[in-house]
């Protein structure tokens, strides 16, 4: 969970450089835009993928016995995990500091704005941890949550914010035939969930590599031929371009901010 924190801090001070505040009160406007000044400049002088894992005693960034949003399946502690360190890490770029996340400048920068992440359980992770992130900073906020159709709409109903998650493994699409399960390498129908978004976080790779009983589809699709196999970082590579092609297609770079997230470990062992 300690990188999807990170994913989530990275996402949130990287985001406040590209949207102009709509405060409700000149004090949060003006704390706003000094904010959103930092991490402007953050953004264009510093790396920050280069950096190392550091203690920090202020961590973690919310209580997990207090987070509504968590599944039980990715909440350690709710289940007695001993250890607690993992939880006082932070992410510490070389050459610069990264904002401290502020769950209220963020709303209020994002008011009445669409944040969708889109993936697998990283992508999930990730939606987890950010709104829990937010809720610590106001805990008492009216919220939403609806779950329909494979999307997660949580709602923070005072800042029209939401962020959403669509859960698919592998971006492109999975469907039953009477072959099987088929994963079609050059097919995206589902995208039209996506569309509208103000902002869209994506990402696929592990369940690429699976094999055995926990391959979850038969055959592969392109082209309208069925394989029963292929090497997967060329099947990777070939689904990653159909959904560069459908992004390239689909969403306007003036109107929504597009990020892929890297390659996430395998937690299911």
């Amino acid at each position: 969970m300690r990188g999807a924190i990170f994913n989530a801090l990275f996402l949130s001070a990287f985001l406040f450089s590209h949207y102009g505040a709509n405060a409700a009160a000149s004090e949060a406007e003006h704390h706003l835009n000094a904010t959103t000044s930092a991490a402007r400049k953050l953004a264009g002088s510093c790396n920050i993928f280069s950096g190392k894992w550091v203690y920090d005693a202020s961590y973690p960034l919310y209580d997990f016995s207090t987070c509504p949003f968590i599944d039980d399946e990715f909440n350690c502690l709710k289940y007695k995990r001993p250890d607690r360190a993992y939880l006082k890490y932070r992410w510490q770029p070389f050459a610069c500091n990264l904002p401290r996340f502020n769950g209220l400048n963020f709303l209020e920068k994002y008011r009445g704005k669409k944040i969708m992440f889109v993936g697998d359980s990283l992508s999930l992770n990730m939606w987890q941890s950010l709104s829990c992130m937010i809720h610590s900073w106001v805990p008492n906020a009216r919220t939403s949550l609806v779950r329909r159709d494979g999307i997660a709409d949580l709602t923070f109903l005072d800042y029209g914010v939401k962020l959403l998650l669509y859960r698919t493994p592998y971006l492109v699409d999975m469907e039953s035939q009477k072959e099987g399960r088929v994963l079609k390498l050059d097919s995206i129908q589902n995208g039209n969930y996506w569309i509208g978004m103000d902002v869209l976080i994506f990402n696929t790779w592990h369940w690429w590599t699976h094999t055995g009983s926990s391959q979850p589809w038969n055959y592969i699709e392109e082209g309208g031929k069925l394989y029963k196999d292929m090497n997967r970082l060329i099947a990777y590579y070939k689904g990653l371009n159909t959904w560069a092609r459908w992004i390239n297609r689909n969403i306007d770079p003036s109107k929504t901010k597009v990020f892929f997230q890297g390659v996430s470990p395998t937690h299911y062992l």
